[in-house]
């Protein structure tokens, strides 16, 4: 499955020559990651509140590609390639119409959230994410 999620680019996004500051854009894939996580039924909070853990970020790896601009709408396409005993791997694709603009691989983590030590993913959240893996 691929998540899509849209957003417009506003000023704040941007710096002084109307582009997105490159760092603003893992805030939007966090975003989208998020939703996507949501739509699978797999929300932070609740893991959070039902599991005492949590999805941290281990690793991320940004090609940026082409910028977007101040009052674009851009779309990010989420999809989930691997999933372990303890972490996921997930691609996320941003798009201007049909034009690419950044490609993100980001490696997540499950911690507990007392100690922040490395824990399993929950069996019921492990098997939504495994039946979304590598699916197109």
């Amino acid at each position: 499955m691929i998540h899509r999620y849209e957003l417009r680019v506003y000023y704040q996004d941007t710096d002084a020559g109307g582009i997105v500051y490159h760092a603003n854009y893992l805030a939007f894939a966090e975003r989208a990651r998020a939703e996507a996580l949501r739509a699978l039924g797999v929300p932070h909070a609740q893991m959070v509140a039902e599991h005492g853990v949590m999805f941290v970020v281990h690793r991320v790896n940004l090609h940026y590609q082409r910028p977007a601009r101040l009052d674009e709408v851009i779309r990010i396409e989420t999809e989930i390639t691997k999933v372990g005993g303890a972490t996921v791997t997930i691609n996320q694709h941003f798009w201007r119409d049909s034009d690419s603009l950044v490609v993100l691989e980001v490696a997540l983590g499950c911690a507990r959230l007392a100690d922040g030590r490395p824990a399993r993913i929950p069996a019921d959240w492990a098997r939504r994410l495994k039946s979304e893996e590598g699916q197109t």
